[in-house]
């Protein structure tokens, strides 16, 4: 998958991991191949209609639930070309590159030991374990607080010692919008700044309905 010397620089998308109080990036994993599609599902949250009031159909009760669906590629073929360079990828393949991918829906193992070490002398209520923040980078106009909900990997291409060289992971990501997150907290003040840039294009657009083929609104 080497790109044509000659194409222009493109910029890579990716994930930041942040620490759970979204202060400072711990972790940044950028794509190998930016996704070759993305899928972006918008679900309106309209208010319920079945109450009889005829306001309610007008109604929305919160920013649409957004969900993306994209495939990333990992491919350690342009590094087994040149394996002085990548001592790693020779022992391991691409095994590194799942890792990062596979860790950020993982907690840390020695939360998990701490934990449950907790538990067991009776000095800890059982409640999910905090994770870190992730945002999803496509490009420098869209950060978006992400949770990751589906990952698939298919690892299509093995060295020889069953190494994975090649795999496409299969990813739907929800965007958490400003209901899911604090207020004031670093994820909540991304996600407004999206929402308030794509009203800003969307206001690029006149109120002029002549372009429909109308003289005047019916």
């Amino acid at each position: 998958m080497t790109t044509f010397p000659g194409s222009p620089r493109t910029v890579r998308g990716g994930f930041v991991v942040m620490d759970a109080d979204g202060r400072a990036a711990v972790r940044t994993v950028p794509f190998q191949y930016n996704p070759e599609a993305l899928t972006r599902t918008l679900t309106p949250r309209g208010a319920a209609t079945d109450t009889g009031d005829r306001l309610e159909a007008l109604r929305l009760v919160g920013p649409p639930v957004e969900t993306v669906k994209l495939e990333i590629v990992l491919d350690a073929t342009d590094r087994l070309e040149k394996p002085a360079l990548h001592p790693a990828t020779v022992a391991e393949g691409i095994a590194a590159d799942l890792a990062e991918l596979e860790t950020m829906i993982s907690p840390q193992t020695t939360d998990l030991v701490a934990a449950e070490a907790l538990a067991r002398r009776g000095t800890l209520e059982i409640l999910p374990l905090p994770s870190p923040l992730l945002l999803l980078v496509l490009g420098a106009h869209r950060t978006l607080p992400v949770r990751i909900t589906e990952f698939t990997a298919t690892e299509e291409a093995f060295d020889t010692r069953l190494n994975p060289i090649l795999a496409r992971v299969a990813l739907g990501v929800r965007v958490l919008s400003f209901d899911d997150l604090a207020p004031g907290s670093k994820g909540a003040e991304l996600f407004l700044t999206a929402a308030r840039r794509r009203e800003r294009l969307a206001g690029r657009r006149g109120a002029d309905v002549r372009g429909l083929g109308l003289s005047r609104l019916p």
